[in-house]
């Protein structure tokens, strides 16, 4: 056991002059050694801003490329601000549209459409198939009381189909309210009723007609936004 214990202080002492002898003979060696870490360190964070960069500048260009493309095949339109009796509010950066107006003494109709949410196919002569697209309208009728008429509605390119009706508080709906039956379970000289209610306030065909034109101007100048904006995002490093 002591001629074990001896052997090994031995080569200990042998490791610790090579190593000693190593460095005087090349003093450059311990200190390459010292700083190769950070050498490599430098290097891998160098190629990491490199491949950054490249994939940025990647990003940078698809994105100009595809902006300049949709400028360039139809610009979008300044958005309308007045149909008919309505006024329009675009909402920028908002997924949804709102049209206000008076009708009579005491009426405020607020109008809230959706921007396209679906849609379904259509045959089209000489062209194959093609898409009829859908907006969800959320109409409010009030007359300065507590309570409001609000009436859901699906609106088309050429037409308009109620699917719900309720009075609710000015304060919203509360957390489970009841809001009566589907629209089309109800008597149907009382739904021919209720759209000639709406007809007569300027809701109807031709206010979805416009509706969809504006949406689909409406569905660019967001897109294009949307791209500018990330453009913007990764350009500010």
């Amino acid at each position: 056991m002591a001629s074990l214990t001896r052997s090994l202080k031995r080569c200990q002492l042998l490791t610790k002059s090579v190593l000693l002898n190593s460095t005087k003979q090349n003093p450059s060696l311990f200190k390459s050694n010292l700083r190769n870490p950070v050498s490599q360190i430098s290097k891998r964070n160098y190629i990491s801003e490199m491949r950054k960069s490249a994939f940025e500048g990647n990003i940078l260009r698809l994105l100009r490329n595809e902006i300049q493309y949709e400028l360039e095949r139809s610009s979008p339109k300044q958005p309308i601000t007045k149909f008919n009796s309505f006024t329009v509010d675009d909402r920028p950066g908002e997924q949804w549209v709102r049209l206000t107006r008076k009708f009579g003494e005491n009426e405020d109709i607020k109008i809230e459409a959706t921007m396209f949410d679906g849609s379904i196919p259509v045959s089209k002569a000489g062209v194959g198939e093609d898409v009829k697209l859908h907006s969800t309208l959320i109409v409010n009728i009030s007359k300065g009381d507590e309570e409001v008429l609000e009436i859901m509605c699906s609106a088309w390119p050429d037409s308009i189909e109620i699917t719900k009706l309720f009075v609710r508080g000015n304060d919203k709906l509360s957390a489970d309210p009841y809001v009566g039956p589907e629209f089309k379970e109800l008597d149907d000289e009382l739904q021919d009723s209720i759209y000639e209610f709406l007809e007569e306030r300027g809701i109807n065909e031709q206010l979805t007609a416009f509706l969809h034109e504006y949406l689909k101007n409406k569905d660019k100048t967001e897109f294009v936004r949307w791209m500018q904006a990330v453009k913007s995002y990764i350009e500010n490093k």
